[in-house]
């Protein structure tokens, strides 16, 4: 980490001392226009003017004018949004300053702007190939959920696998764990990914956009992002000459959540900044037939952000940030005669727990805690008319499991996992259209194990790639494509436990091409059709390489397969998005072929029955990670019907389904596990951009989702059962509460199972615990009903 904060110090110095000298004499550019409503040609006040590779923006004024400086010459890609309107995305060369302005449409269309997320450089969501997705804030913040992975599911082809309301794991088109790859703040999250017994370790209140990958990214991203990327964004500078904040606070009925969170940003001739700090507390959760739910409460306390600056040489930015998360685990044991939870479980301190305890918002032994430092040095420069991204970034990782109900402080489990990240690309301009990129990345990565308990060996592992990445855009037509590969080395190192050897020493390597080729067309203003055809990879985790003992929460111990190979993939993805004044319709399927897919079975012992290990005074059955061939296909597909001139209403409709089968079966299953339902979503949505004058931007919102019976379930060795379907009914209301034109604040109002329904996802990691012997009912169920409310307060000021 010291390493990293000389580095980035001298980046600053470099550019203060060395760029900025040799451009003082450079051309000055600059960009200036008025941002108009296209149908009434009024001036927009406040819309956004952002240059999403120079993260940098502007705001217009009062009369619509905007004005941005220290712009870098060369190929940039613009974005123009506003709430309410449509947004724009322009590609222009800039070479000298210019006056552009810019009309938007008063309709509002989703998954349309920029992403930066799996290209090379910014790139416009109808223009590229592969499947690409993007949620801002104001989404976020609209969406009735209980987590960012929660409201990310309601994208299709976005699932997650859950733990309780704390606990999230996406899943994209089935595939989750280490073949989704978590991106914050442009690096990627390395945190005992292949674990779903705890969440992603990003601060959800601090997340401005999310950005979604659907299909292999190995090109961009390496091993792991066999099935996608996910990238939260937490740092936005803000508009040149002003300081601008916010207090935000969130209070959710079910597990009595409170939720506070505060940041303050500000930039002065190209010198920005950010900071902000979150703090959540939540009781035990509740439903219907489970009433509160026994140590599901947690408690997080965030902070973090950036400090940079932004020139006409490009810009150089600080990213630091803190995640510490505190969560009860939950073992879902009760007692056989009441059908009541009980505390400490097969422990001399056995007991039932009281209402007391199951209202409190105390944490009781099984906990963990999960703590992520991470900081960035995020760099541009502008070398000639090219470019060169400098991107440096070290993380560590804690993850602490305590277990003894006599010394609740002793840790059991105790990961240090430390990585070191690097990534470096160089763009060409552009050449006869063709927009060119050559990358080297990849990560130095050491786990220790510190704790009385170990399931994975102490290692180290280093992995590096290069790529090629290039992009043109016809009249009609864009391509986009690229190769790369990847080698991925992992020492393994040996641990004695009383004398026996627990873990053995090893050494392995893996090597992997992957690449990508796509073209989108547009057959008129419209309709556009994708066909996209990447190869992915994924490296196999020292978890399913060396493991040997018992992973707590799934009543199973695992060994290890040292001999196991990279899964590879080949998807196809095939696209159609038509987009009218009066409806949008999406379709989007895809056909994933993955080779070597590693997945665990149970054990046979020499004698007959299953192999059975002793651990903590219970005999449990043993699993060891195998490969085999397997496919995943599916589709997604949306319709929003927005009548004109009724443009502020919406009836959003969406389905999903994916289905994942091994080549021959495993078990007697030939299903995947882990396959979520298919699901249909049904939303009626009011948009108003100025309902009276104190109240804009009012939205009123009701949905429909309805989960659909999970009968393809993986059954070999009693692993999954098959899951009901379930329907719940959710609505939302909020807007801007105005005082002479101006924002106090924004609430935001939701209400989720508005019925109060009982169900158990498939995709729950609860829904496997044990038999309430009163009722008859197998495990614990999803959260019941949950009202919402939050409240945003902006601060803004002129500096």
């Amino acid at each position: 980490m010291k390493r990293l904060i000389v580095l980035s110090i001298l980046f600053f110095i470099f550019n203060y001392s060395g760029l900025a000298q040799k451009r003082s004499n450079a051309v000055h550019i600059s960009m200036a226009g008025k941002i108009t409503d296209a149908e009434t040609g009024e001036p927009l006040h406040g819309a956004s003017f952002l240059l999403a590779d120079d993260k940098i923006g502007t705001i217009s004024n009062q009369e619509g004018n905007y004005f941005l400086d220290h712009i870098s010459p060369g190929h940039h890609v613009i974005e123009v949004s506003y709430v309410g309107f449509a947004t724009v995305v322009v590609h222009v060369d800039i070479n000298q300053s210019m006056q552009k302005d810019f009309s938007l449409q008063p309709e509002i269309v989703e998954n349309r702007g920029v992403v930066v997320t799996g290209v090379a450089s910014a790139t416009s969501i109808r223009q590229s190939p592969a499947p690409l997705v993007a949620v801002k804030k104001q989404a976020l913040l609209q969406t009735p959920s209980s987590n960012i992975i929660d409201a990310l599911t309601h994208v299709p082809g976005i699932s997650q696998v859950s733990t309780g309301p704390a606990i999230s794991k996406p899943i994209i088109r089935g595939l989750g764990a280490n073949r989704v790859v978590v991106i914050n703040n442009g690096v990627r999250q390395e945190g005992q990914q292949w674990g779903d017994e705890h969440g992603i370790a990003v601060d959800e209140m601090s997340v401005q956009k999310a950005e979604i990958v659907k299909g292999p990214a190995s090109l961009m991203y390496g091993s792991d992002a066999l099935a996608g990327v996910i990238h939260f964004m937490s740092n936005v500078p803000v508009a040149e000459g002003t300081m601008k904040g916010h207090l935000l606070s969130n209070f959710q009925s079910n597990n009595n959540l409170l939720a506070l969170n505060g940041g303050l940003a500000g930039n002065k001739n190209g010198i920005n900044w950010n900071l902000y700090g979150s703090y959540k507390k939540a009781g035990n959760y509740q439903n219907k037939f489970d009433g509160k739910v026994l140590n599901s409460g947690f408690n997080e306390k965030n902070m973090g952000g950036y400090f940079g600056i932004n020139k006409s040489w490009g810009f150089s930015h600080l990213i630091f940030s803190r995640f510490d998360q505190r969560l009860g685990i939950i073992e879902g044991d009760r007692d056989d005669a009441t059908g009541k939870f009980i505390l400490y479980a097969g422990t001399p301190a056995e007991r039932i727990a009281t209402n007391a305890d199951l209202h409190s918002q105390k944490l009781f032994v099984p906990q963990q805690q999960i703590l992520h430092n991470k900081i960035v040095s995020d760099n541009n420069f502008v070398v000639g008319k090219n470019r060169l991204k400098a991107k440096l970034g070290y993380q560590q990782n804690i993850r602490k499991e305590f277990g003894h109900y006599e010394n609740p402080k002793e840790a059991g489990l105790y990961f240090d996992l430390k990585t070191f990240n690097f990534d470096l690309q160089w763009q060409w301009h552009s050449l006869k259209d063709w927009h060119t990129t050559i990358g080297l990345s990849g990560m130095q990565q050491s786990n220790k194990n510190k704790g009385e308990e170990m399931l994975i060996p102490a290692y180290n592992l280093f992995d590096i790639g290069g790529f090629i990445f290039t992009q043109r855009t016809f009249k009609k037509t864009t391509f986009s494509g690229g190769l790369r590969y990847d080698n991925r080395h992992i020492d393994s190192k040996a641990w004695y436990e009383n004398g026996n050897e627990k873990f053995a020493d090893f050494q392995r390597s893996f090597g992997n091409f992957s690449g990508s080729a796509g073209i989108s067309f547009a057959a008129n203003k419209a309709v556009i059709l994708k066909i996209n055809l990447a190869k992915g990879f994924r490296s196999p985790t020292l978890a399913e390489l060396a493991s040997n003992g018992a992973h707590e929460g799934t009543n199973r111990y695992e060994y290890g397969s040292r001999n196991l190979q990279s899964e590879n993939s080949w998807q196809l993805d095939g696209g159609l998005d038509v987009d009218t004044k009066h409806f949008s319709f999406s379709l989007s399927a895809f056909h994933n072929q993955i080779n070597h897919f590693i997945f665990y079975q149970k054990l046979k012992a020499a004698a007959g029955g299953d192999s059975l290990v002793m651990d903590a005074g219970d005999w449990i059955p043993a699993y060891q990670f195998d490969q085999q061939n397997a496919k995943l296909y599916g589709f997604e597909t949306s319709f929003d019907l927005h009548p004109h001139p009724l443009h502020w209403l919406h009836f959003e409709n969406s389905f999903s389904f994916v289905r994942g089968q091994f080549k021959t079966a495993v078990g007697g299953s030939r299903n995947l596990p882990l396959m979520p339902a298919a699901r249909f979503t049904s939303e009626l949505k009011a948009d108003v951009k100025n309902l009276n004058k104190f109240v804009r931007n009012f939205y009123a919102l009701l949905s429909w989702e309805k989960t659909f019976r999970q009968h393809n379930p993986f059954t070999g060795f009693g692993t999954e059962t098959e899951t009901k379907g379930y329907g719940l009914l959710n609505a939302g209301m909020g807007g801007d509460i105005l005082n002479h034109d101006k924002t106090l604040f924004t609430i935001y109002f939701g209400v989720t199972n508005i019925t109060d329904k009982a169900y158990q996802s498939h995709l729950s990691r609860l829904k496997y615990t044990d038999m309430n012997q009163l009722t008859g009912r197998v495990g614990v169920f999803n959260p019941g009903r949950n009202f919402s409310v939050k409240v945003n307060i902006p601060l803004r000021f002129k500096i």
